[in-house]
């Protein structure tokens, strides 16, 4: 390749490369506040039908290991709680995203990793490097594939780049070389998939919630077998045949180089206040303003125009959905659901709410529209417009281009602990989310992960709870 676009062994050995003692202090808290995010939003997800699942399936496997399920605490193999606790990482919309690479990376690599970490023994700051390189290819990749044209053709980013950022992370953890991880992307090219129906099938939107599981579980096993020597194309990126050719029209390979003194992806990627397709978050806040502060007496609206990027249109477009993620990626119940219920309201996609007269009068006020003006601020930001017409014959306006959460509007430590408290009281009161923070705020000079590990529990786990109940 030129001297601009690195092939996929140069790219391998950059990953090795990125050590504990290349990460800045600024990179440490960022990798606290994302481990944080994810130890919450696992805990929920693995509550969720889907999660429980997945864990009745890892029982059913009969595995012996030290990697442990979030949730129940059971202990089985690498891969398998690589599946499940990507699925229970993914299961519940509020995992973290890399927007120009539409891809959701933390559930994928730190299920990965914490897979990896608990059969290696490696210790919290080498675990958070490895974390930080399987961001750091995981979205590369995916940046470098034209993302948006990927995903327009049917692909979910999420499943498709994982497999590489899985990968990355448990080929540093278990000590292989550039040659090594080289042959585990070789191995995950054929590992790589996920399509996007479920977007059309509000019954078969199970799958989706698995769509960071699988490629967390398939990372595990290519890195394991490339460790066992097992032999796999050492083109995996750039050859004829090879992720490139096979799934993107207009490669931007150039994006696999990390720019002289560019900051490391995880700095890019986007915290979830709200638990639905983070695409509209932009348009939440647009409701915040245009109702001040959600003050606006609802019934007043007539109306409600709402102006989204083009790929924000076709596939979320359901005004009826009868399942939790077909609501999550609904674009007029997510209008509906925040005006009658709040933004923050974690469970306003349950299926209670599914046909309240409230939410569906005002889904049927809702229309979507496509703005080209904000197709420029694609793929780094989801920007969003909403006009509310009232009974007054007044409008309210407003437009946000880069949401809350985004990198240039984050959350801090404290606010993704806060978000993570409340998905504790949500989950079980009894979870002591700030035990858990405390122990990740420790990662960087444990000698182990136990402490935490053995912190994500769900008390009582195999009793249901009112959350899980509801959600099915």
């Amino acid at each position: 390749m030129s001297a601009t676009q690195p092939s996929s062994l140069e790219l391998a050995a950059e990953m090795i490369s990125l050590d504990a003692a290349a990460l800045t202090a600024d990179d440490i808290d960022q990798l606290e506040r994302l481990i944080l995010d994810y130890a919450a939003v696992a805990l929920c997800g693995s509550i969720q039908p889907w999660g429980q699942k997945l864990r009745d399936w890892a029982r059913d496997q009969n595995t012996s290991g030290a990697a442990r399920l979030i949730g129940s605490g059971d202990s089985v193999n690498a891969a398998t709680a690589a599946l499940a606790n990507g699925t229970a990482g993914h299961g519940y919309e509020l995992d973290d995203t890399h927007e120009a690479s539409n891809s959701h990376p933390g559930a994928v690599v730190i299920s990965a990793a914490l897979a990896a970490v608990a059969t290696t023994g490696a210790g919290g700051r080498d675990m958070l490097a490895a974390i930080a390189a399987g961001y750091e290819s995981m979205t590369r990749i995916g940046k470098a594939s034209t993302s948006p044209e990927v995903t327009e053709r049917g692909f979910h980013a999420t499943c498709l780049f994982g497999p590489f950022g899985a990968a990355t992370a448990v080929a540093k953890l278990k000590g292989l070389d550039a040659e090594g991880l080289t042959r585990a992307w070789g191995l995950a090219l054929s590992m790589t998939g996920g399509s996007q129906q479920f977007a059309h099938e509000p019954q078969g939107t199970m799958v989706k919630r698995m769509h960071a599981g699988i490629p967390a579980m398939h990372g595990v096993l290519a890195a394991d077998l490339a460790g066992l020597g097992v032999t796999a194309p050492a083109q995996p990126l750039e050859g004829p045949l090879a992720f490139y050719h096979l799934y993107s029209k207009h490669p931007r390979p150039e994006f696999l180089r990390r720019a002289p003194d560019a900051p490391l992806q995880i700095h890019e990627v986007s915290f979830k206040p709200y638990s639905c397709c983070r695409k509209f978050h932009s348009l939440i806040d647009c409701l915040d303003i245009a109702t001040d502060g959600f003050t606006l007496d609802i019934g007043q609206i007539q109306k409600i125009d709402a102006y989204s990027p083009g790929n924000a249109i076709k596939k979320h477009a359901i005004r009826r959905p009868d399942s939790v993620m077909a609501a999550q990626y609904s674009m007029p119940y997510i209008v509906a659901a925040t005006l009658a219920l709040g933004p923050q309201n974690y469970g306003a996609f349950e299926a209670e709410y599914h046909r309240d007269p409230t939410i569906i009068g005002l889904i049927d006020r809702t229309e979507a529209h496509h703005d080209p003006e904000l197709d420029a601020y694609l793929p780094d930001n989801m920007a969003s417009g909403v006009v509310l017409h009232l009974a007054d014959g007044s409008e309210r306006k407003a437009e946000v281009v880069e949401a809350l959460g985004s990198p240039g509007n984050t959350l801090s430590y404290d606010g993704v602990l806060e978000k993570a408290r409340g998905l504790a009281r949500m989950v079980n009161p009894a979870i002591d989310m700030d035990a858990i923070a405390n122990a990740v705020r420790r990662l960087p000079d444990a000698a182990s992960i136990h402490e935490l590990t053995d912190l994500l529990v769900v008390p009582s786990y195999d009793i249901p709870s009112e959350a899980a109940t509801a959600a099915e």
